[in-house]
């Protein structure tokens, strides 16, 4: 059994570091992770510089990395303008965003859903002219910051616009790290029930200890496409308390374990995690990272 594994980590990782982390250390890591056999890797965002500086190199990021042989690179695109700069790269695949909850997502995107909508659908229409693929995320379906929980009919509704639009894939986000095992069943069998599994992903925060739990609920309801973040670096700007992604290397050690197929090697993706470690100066919340590190010092 396969699991596809979307490395996030150099995108929405690195965009909560406060210190911006330079450019050639930004592509070092991305090279280090295409090297560890992650095949699909969100690499950067082409959002406006003055909301995140620390993906203001979007361009020359995208331009410096070796681009890997059987590895798809992504980015975020907000709106046309962004996806204007895209144009100046070799990018393959390029990602809208928005929420479940509307006031996650007028303090993400500063509009509605309502109006995010056409916005998103003329972003994927470009994008889809231009021989991209298009993938979408829906922020906040297991809770909201502001709102509490938030029903499945606004997830469902949200998802269907983004297949509607073009998107070949949705992502589906517990972006402040509330989700339950009992949850992501309940949420994930009438999404799986509505669009079919091949085309769902899960997207999960390690912010109460409850990542990889949610993992192993998700696979039960045939997902098979998970998102995860090198070192479990990451977190939303716009969602406070929200802390790291769920690690790429905990993930697959997972994985591994429960006898799935991943591509990944987790020696070279020890390596890749130690490297950003020592470039952020601090330690990774990555609990397999820190025990291959301590285990290498013995």
């Amino acid at each position: 059994m396969k699991v596809q594994i979307v490395e996030v980590g150099p995108r929405d990782g690195l965009q909560n570091e406060k210190e911006v982390v330079a450019t050639p250390d930004k592509i070092q890591l991305i090279n280090h992770l295409a090297a560890a056999g992650l095949t699909r890797i969100e690499a950067t965002s082409f959002v406006n510089p003055k909301w995140i500086p620390q993906l203001a190199d979007a361009v020359e990021v995208m331009n410096g990395i070796t681009f890997g042989p059987g590895v798809t690179y992504s980015a975020l695109v907000p709106n046309l303008r962004g996806l204007e700069r895209v144009k100046e790269t070799r990018l393959q695949e390029v990602a809208v965003f928005m929420s479940a909850s509307e006031k996650h997502n007028m303090s993400n995107i500063n509009k509605t859903i309502e109006d995010t909508f056409p916005v998103l659908a003329e972003v994927v229409k470009e994008a889809t002219g231009l021989g991209l693929r298009v993938r979408g995320y829906v922020s906040t379906v297991f809770g909201c910051p502001y709102e509490g929980n938030v029903p499945i009919e606004q997830s469902l509704r949200v998802t269907e616009a983004l297949f509607e639009m073009g998107c070949f894939e949705v992502s589906i986000g517990d972006t402040i790290g509330v989700a339950t095992p009992l949850q992501v069943h309940e949420k994930f069998a009438a999404l799986v029930r509505e669009f079919g599994a091949e085309r769902l992903a899960g997207h999960f925060h390690d912010t109460r200890g409850t990542g990889l739990a949610n993992v192993v609920a998700a696979l039960e309801e045939g997902i098979r496409i998970l998102d995860s973040s090198i070192g479990g670096l990451g977190g939303c700007p716009y969602a406070p308390g929200a802390s790291g992604n769920i690690s790429t290397e905990d993930l697959v050690y997972l994985l591994h374990g429960m006898g799935y197929e991943t591509g990944v090697d987790e020696g070279k993706l020890t390596q890749a995690g130690l490297y950003i470690q020592n470039q952020l100066g601090r330690t990774l919340p990555s609990k397999v990272l820190q025990a291959n590190i301590a285990q290498a010092c013995n």
